[in-house]
């Protein structure tokens, strides 16, 4: 199968790092213009230089901008007033307790993984519609479907964000726009990486037995028995994007390594 996004120009959140920065490069590889965010200028800068130094050809802009803020957004929209393709990546998660999270952690939770999707989606999609094409992405988790009892915020806004990707699917039928959820499973992103790697530092073990021992102790139906790496979850994506993907819409798709134990 040949992808080719060359006609598009596609703005991947959060893209500065882990799954964001793999589906920004995955969708260069198409010959996309690829818009990649992140909260600062040098972050932005070191994204867009990796992404070059792999596809040297690749055709690349950056935004530094809080997407998880009001203000944040627009500064993007004003940047990039049109896109072709979305994919709403931005998120932050954090390991709680649930006693001990407190209304600014929900908040918090609720702007970033859920509100940016909202606001990037309500005005990208408009310009899709007018010109009878469009992509929009909602990157989820297995944990909206199967709530993590040791982040339960967290859990609650990837459900929210499947919500929401089916509810917009819904409202733009028939439009030429499909709008369809991701929900990838324990992966093994920077952010994921250093969390494991600090726990491993104050064992005294190996990072590998760390992800292993995770693996068999709080998702044990993995079907993988592994973190899938953040191109495997990019694969998808860049799928999802593409002309070829025409008839998939309001769908939540996983790349969980069949952690969910469902048949669909």
């Amino acid at each position: 199968m040949h992808i080719d996004l060359s006609a598009h120009t596609a703005i991947v959140s959060g893209s500065t790092a882990g799954i964001g920065l793999a589906i920004a490069k995955g969708l260069a590889g198409t010959g996309a213009r690829v818009v990649v965010t992140g909260r600062t200028p040098a972050r932005v800068d070191a994204a867009i230089a990796a992404i070059r130094k792999a596809l040297p050809q690749s055709k690349l802009d950056g935004v530094a901008a809080d997407l998880g803020t009001a203000a944040g957004t627009d500064a993007l929209i004003q940047s990039v007033p049109d896109a072709d393709i979305l994919v709403n990546n931005l998120g932050i998660f954090e390991p709680k307790v649930f006693f001990d999270i407190p209304d600014a952690d929900w908040q918090h939770f609720f702007e970033v993984n859920v509100m940016s999707g909202v606001r990037l989606s309500r005005h990208y999609a408009q310009g899709m519609v007018r010109r009878g094409w469009g992509r929009i992405q909602f990157v989820s988790s297995e944990s909206g479907v199967q709530i993590p009892a040791e982040m339960v915020h967290y859990g609650v806004t990837k459900t929210a964000q499947l919500a929401v990707s089916r509810g917009l699917a819904e409202t733009l039928a028939g439009t030429g726009v499909t709008v369809n959820a991701i929900l990838p499973g324990p992966t093994l992103s920077e952010g994921v990486g250093e969390f494991f790697g600090k726990i491993a530092a104050e064992r005294g073990v190996p990072q590998a037995q760390v992800e292993k021992e995770f693996i068999a102790t709080h998702r044990p139906t993995s079907l993988i028995q592994r973190l899938a790496s953040v191109d495997e979850v990019a694969n998808l994506s860049v799928y999802l994007a593409s002309e070829q993907a025409s008839a998939t819409t309001g769908a939540a798709m996983r790349v969980d390594g069949g952690v969910v134990r469902s048949v669909v």
